[in-house]
């Protein structure tokens, strides 16, 4: 399962209710801070999460809204040492610019406190663990060097346990064995393999993140059957050549594309000041009718459907 916390909901300029883009999403211990607009360690704060675990960062491109909470962040680790070790994974252009706001303004040609790794991602697998991996991919927006992040659960036999009652196995850390496709011999003699009590292999759960964009057919492959998509959604449709112009997409653009891809569910992020939440909704959900919009603090979680 992955859960996501959106700390920050606006494009390019906070609101009244909407802090700068920056959300966390979460599986089981690990816990990933998608980009950091400038307040972002007060979000944290107010949304009850805290710091703890929080040392790995994904920024998607390099512009400002995105990484100038990067500073603030740094500074409140530094007072209170709260970590060991920060990483921070992005494109180059991107990892330029955090470069030179942490190491010549908070820094100021220092060394942090605690270990701090800026990583150059490239697309492609990137961060790996027992139970899922995060792949990056190319996004468009406006030639920044921008990535999305697809966080996927690894695809596993579910276990049966009235198979295994059936066939007589105990409890215990015998059945742990025959999950991790080892065959076990029981008191009697008899063995009992992976297979007697394992069922159909079934895909992970499957959280694609899009930031900001400036179209959807590159998309397209990426985002297929995955169990869920945020996305960005800055204009509506009545301002297409307006988001066409600044590379973002409109509602009904980032909906098009959930229907296409055969998404299970959409969330939409990053929305203008300058719309209604309901006007936004209302057109997502012409196209793709359980779409939603995020708010600040709002929390999604992600299962496996069954």
């Amino acid at each position: 399962m992955f859960e996501i916390i959106f700390l920050g909901t606006s494009a390019s300029a906070p609101s009244a209710r909407r802090g700068l883009s920056a959300q966390i999403v979460k599986h089981d211990e690990f816990r990933f801070l998608i980009d950091c607009g400038e307040g972002t360690q007060r979000q944290i704060l107010q949304s009850g999460t805290g710091f703890r675990n929080l040392n790995n960062i994904f920024i998607t491109h390099g512009h400002l809204d995105h990484i100038l909470g990067l500073a603030g962040l740094l500074s409140t680790f530094m007072r209170w040492e709260t970590i060991e070790e920060l990483n921070i994974y992005s494109g180059k252009w991107a990892l330029d610019r955090i470069h030179d706001l942490l190491y010549n303004v908070v820094l100021r040609g220092g060394q942090a406190p605690m270990i701090l790794n800026l990583h150059e991602v490239k697309p492609g697998v990137f961060f790996e663990t027992e139970d899922f991996s995060v792949t990056a991919f190319p996004v468009f927006h406006r030639g920044s060097d921008s990535l999305g992040y697809k966080f996927e659960e690894r695809s596993h036999r579910p276990f049966l346990p009235e198979k295994a009652e059936a066939l007589g196995v105990p409890f215990g850390p015998i059945r742990r064995d025959l999950v991790d496709g080892k065959t076990i011999t029981l008191e009697d003699g008899r063995k009992v393999g992976p297979e007697d009590v394992l069922g159909p292999l079934k895909p992970g759960v499957r959280l694609v993140y899009v930031g900001d964009a400036g179209r959807t057919d590159d998309l397209l492959a990426v985002c297929q059957d995955a169990d869920a998509l945020v996305i960005e959604s800055t204009y509506l449709e009545e301002e297409a050549e307006m988001a066409r112009q600044f590379s973002h997409l409109t509602a009904k653009m980032a909906a098009g594309l959930a229907v296409k891809a055969n998404v299970r569910q959409l969330v939409l992020t990053h929305l203008s000041r300058r719309y209604r939440e309901k006007d936004v909704l209302a057109e997502a959900q012409t196209i793709f009718p359980s779409a939603r919009v995020a708010r600040d603090f709002d929390t999604y979680s992600f299962k496996q459907e069954g």
